[in-house]
C-alpha cells in the first residue's frame, strides 16, 4: 500500500509541476520577454505539447506489454516490447515533428503579421519545438517502461527536474537576449541532456548496453493494433479539450473567452490529478490481469474506484463553495463576475470526466481499449455537435455542453462490470458485495 501510495503521489506530482511552475513563474517571463516575444514563447509550448500528444499516443500500450511480458515472458521478450514500443514512437515522432517543421514558417508569419525580427523569433521558436516532439516521443518509451515496473519516482524525477531548469532559464535568459527562440534552445538542450539520462536509466533497468528500435515481429503488431485505440483516446481528449474555447472566442469575443479560459484551468485539475494520482493502476491492474489474478485484480478496482470518488467529491465541494473567491484573487473582480454562473458547471463536467478514470484504466488493462477510445470519441463529437447550438446561448451554454463528455464517459462501467464479473462463483459475488459496502 505504501508503495501505491508513493507511486499516486509521484504521478500526482507529475502532472502538477509544470502548471505551478508557470502560475508562479509565467509573470516574470512575460516581463524578461515582452508582450509579443511571450505570446510566440507561447505559442511555441503549445504547438510542442499538441505535438507531443499526438507523438506520444503510444506509452499506455507498452506499459500494458511491459508490465504483462515482465509476469509470463521472458525477459528477451520485455527488451524486444521495449524496442518496438522505441521504433513506433521514433516512427510517429519523426512524423509530427517533421510536419511541424513544414508548418513553421506558415504559423510564424501568420502570427506575427509582417513584423520581420517577431517572425524570425517564431519561426525558430517553432522549428526548435519540432525536434523537442521527437525528443518527447522518445522520453515517453523511457517513461512508460518505468512506470510498467511500478517505479514511478525514477520514472518522472528527471523529467520533472528538466521542467523545472527549463522554467527557471526561462525567466533567467531574457535579462541577456529578448529571444523566444533562445529560450526553446535552451529546452532544448535541457531535454536532450535528461534524455541521455532516461536512456541510460532504461537500459540498466533492462539489462543492456545498447537499445535499438525494432520494427518487425508480434511484439510491433501488439503494441500498434493495442496502441492506436489509445492514440485516437488521446486524439479525441485533445480535441474536446480545446474546442470549446475556440468556439466561445469566435462567437462572444475576447473577453468572453478569458473568462471562460479560467473557468476550465481553474476545474482541470480535478480530472488531471486524477488520472494521472491513479495512473499507477494500469501497470498494477495489467499485471493481475496476466496472473488471472481476479480475487486481487476485484478488490484493487473497487478500493481504487472508493478513493476516486472521495477526491472528486472533495475537489468538487471545494470548488463550489470557494472557486468565485478563488476567481476574484487569482483574476481579479471582472473575471470573477463574468465567471461567477459558468464555473459551477464546468467543475460539474471535469468531475464527470475524473469519475470514469478507474473504469478507463481498468477496462485499457482488459485489453479493451477500443471501449474507452469509441467512449472518448463518442464524448467529444456530442460535445462538438451541441457547440453548434449551445453557443447562441452565452457561455453558460457553452459550459453545458461540457458536461457531455463527462456524461458519456461515466458509460465505462457498463462494459467494466461484466469484466470484473467473469468467472465468478456465488461466493465470489458475495465477497465482492461485501467489499463494495466496505467501500
Amino acid at each position: 500500500m505504501k508503495r501505491h501510495l508513493a507511486n499516486a503521489a509521484y504521478g500526482a506530482l507529475d502532472y502538477m509541476v509544470y502548471p505551478a511552475g508557470m502560475l508562479v513563474l509565467a509573470p516574470s517571463i512575460l516581463h524578461g520577454l515582452g508582450i509579443e516575444r511571450f505570446g510566440v514563447w507561447a505559442m511555441a509550448n503549445a504547438a510542442l505539447m499538441t505535438g507531443a500528444v499526438l507523438a506520444s499516443g503510444f506509452g499506455d500500450a507498452n506499459i500494458r506489454a511491459v508490465a504483462q511480458a515482465r509476469e509470463s515472458s521472458p525477459a528477451d521478450d520485455v527488451v524486444a516490447t521495449v524496442r518496438s514500443a522505441l521504433g513506433i514512437h521514433l516512427a510517429l515522432g519523426g512524423l509530427i515533428a517533421a510536419i511541424g517543421w513544414g508548418t513553421a514558417r506558415w504559423m510564424a508569419e501568420a502570427v506575427a503579421k509582417g513584423d520581420a525580427a517577431i517572425v524570425y523569433d517564431a519561426l525558430w521558436s517553432l522549428r526548435i519545438a519540432a525536434v523537442l516532439i521527437l525528443v518527447r516521443a522518445i522520453e515517453t518509451v523511457c517513461v512508460s517502461t518505468q512506470r510498467a515496473f511500478g517505479r514511478y519516482g525514477a520514472a518522472i524525477q528527471v523529467s520533472v527536474t528538466a521542467r523545472i531548469a527549463s522554467l527557471i532559464l526561462a525567466c533567467l535568459l531574457p535579462l541577456l537576449s529578448r529571444s523566444a527562440s533562445a529560450v526553446m534552445f535552451a529546452t532544448l538542450a535541457v531535454s536532450c541532456m535528461a534524455l541521455a539520462v532516461q536512456m541510460r536509466k532504461l537500459m540498466r533497468l533492462l539489462g543492456v548496453r545498447r537499445l535499438r528500435p525494432l520494427y518487425r515481429g508480434v511484439m510491433t503488431r501488439g503494441l500498434l493494433g493495442f496502441g492506436v485505440f489509445t492514440w485516437l483516446q488521446a486524439v479525441a481528449g485533445l480535441l474536446a479539450g480545446q474546442v470549446d474555447r475556440l468556439v466561445a472566442g469566435a462567437a462572444l469575443g475576447a473577453s468572453a473567452v478569458a473568462a471562460y479560459a479560467c473557468c476550465v484551468q481553474l476545474t482541470q485539475p480535478i480530472y488531471g490529478v486524477t488520472a494521472a494520482g491513479l495512473h499507477f493502476l494500469f501497470p498494477l491492474l495489467s499485471s493481475d490481469e496476466s496472473r488471472r489474478d481476479l480475487k486481487m485484480l476485484r478488490r484493487t478496482v473497487v478500493m481504487a474506484c472508493a478513493a476516486n470518488l472521495l477526491f472528486v467529491l472533495s475537489a468538487l465541494t471545494i470548488l463550489l463553495a470557494f472557486g468565485g473567491t478563488i476567481l476574484r484573487l487569482w483574476m481579479g473582480e471582472l473575471i470573477a463576475v463574468q465567471a461567477g454562473s459558468v464555473l459551477p458547471i464546468v467543475a460539474w463536467g471535469a468531475a464527470l470526466s475524473a469519475l470514469s478514470v478507474t473504469g478507463c484504466y481498468a477496462l485499457l488493462a482488459a485489453g479493451r481499449p477500443a471501449s474507452v477510445a469509441v467512449l472518448s470519441i463518442v464524448g467529444g463529437a456530442a460535445m462538438a455537435i451541441a457547440l453548434t447550438q449551445s453557443a447562441h446561448f452565452g457561455l453558460r451554454g457553452i459550459a453545458y455542453s461540457r458536461l457531455l463528455p463527462g456524461c458519456v464517459s461515466m458509460l465505462v462501467y457498463i462494459p467494466l462490470a461484466p469484466y470484473l464479473a467473469r468467472r465468478q462463483s456465488a461466493g465470489g459475488a458475495v465477497e465482492v458485495a461485501s467489499m463494495l459496502g466496505k467501500a
